[in-house]
């Protein structure tokens, strides 16, 4: 199931060495024209692994001439504001309702995974269940060799802020997180719940080598399978993955490149790969508003 792919926070850079020749194309680029004015659209990952970088010679060329780097949030932005959001949304307000427990037996899996993990259970007392959720998912990505602290759109951040270019968020860490905080209590619960299990049968774990094998090769029909295996998901977790983490998202992400193409000429866009694939992308949304999108890979 494509569940879980939820913004994971990062921060550091990292650049590997390699001569130009040998570096392979990652991830997805489209050319988006309109009005006399060029945006290119580069899909991230939020994980990331040493041999993902540098990025290609062509995307590096877009990065070093774009005016503006757009990118969902930015991970080197204000940390006040990701702490004021993770309390806020993420913690259990001290004296507030106490909402449905995982039962015993589901409690006695989600410590096995804590252990498995070296996180302390105090450490997650405090957590609603679907932030609880996010955790145990980049944990399995770490576990499987992709670290958070990797992630293409901390690389690019920290590129854009050496160079002094502009940084637009397309969204903030508040909007991203509410969108969990607004699931009651009960579907938080069904959230962590199919987390846990999805970690247990190893389909966490396939699930992350499908996505950053995807990206790492830049595996157009994989990545279209990826997308189609998402829309057939009919899990808690998949449908609300599909309908308010991407479909719900897409639209409002398409009018902040719309409104940054007004202004800006060739600007960088770099978002989630999800949101670029399969029926209601970006690419999609645009191409209805008739703007001319091209796919470069």
């Amino acid at each position: 199931m494509l569940r879980q792919i939820i913004v994971m926070f990062c921060g550091l850079f990292w650049f590997v060495l390699s001569p130009a020749w040998a570096i392979d194309k990652h991830g997805a680029l489209f050319k988006v024209e309109h009005g006399g004015h060029t945006l290119y659209l580069f899909g991230t990952i939020h994980v990331g692994a040493a041999d993902f970088y540098p990025l290609e010679p062509r995307v590096a060329e877009v990065i070093a001439r774009a005016p503006v780097l757009a990118l969902e949030i930015d991970p080197l932005g204000d940390q006040q504001q990701l702490t004021r959001a993770v309390q806020r949304h993420g913690m259990v307000m001290r004296g507030g309702p106490a909402g449905p427990a995982l039962s015993a037996s589901w409690r006695l899996r989600l410590e096995r995974l804590l252990k498995q993990y070296g996180i302390e259970p105090e450490t997650v007392a405090p957590m609603k269940p679907w932030l609880l959720a996010s955790l145990l998912t980049v944990s399995e990505f770490s576990a499987q060799g992709y670290d958070a602290a990797l992630a293409v759109d901390g690389y690019l951040s920290r590129q854009a802020h050496a160079r002094g270019q502009k940084i637009v968020e397309l969204e903030s860490a508040d909007s991203q997180m509410a969108l969990f905080d607004k699931m009651s209590a009960a579907d938080q619960l069904k959230f962590l719940e199919e987390a846990i299990a999805g970690i247990e049968d190893k389909e966490q774990a396939n699930q992350a080598r499908e996505i950053a094998d995807a990206w790492r090769k830049a595996d157009i029909a994989g990545l279209d399978a990826l997308a189609a295996k998402a829309a057939r998901d009919d899990s808690f977790s998949g449908r609300f993955v599909q309908r308010v983490l991407l479909d719900g998202r897409n639209p409002a992400l398409a009018d902040g490149m719309v409104k940054l193409m007004a202004r800006e000429n060739n600007s960088l866009a770099a978002i989630g790969i999800l949101h670029l694939i399969g029926n209601g992308s970006v690419p999609e949304l645009l191409r209805k508003r008739g703007l001319k999108v091209e796919r470069i890979y």
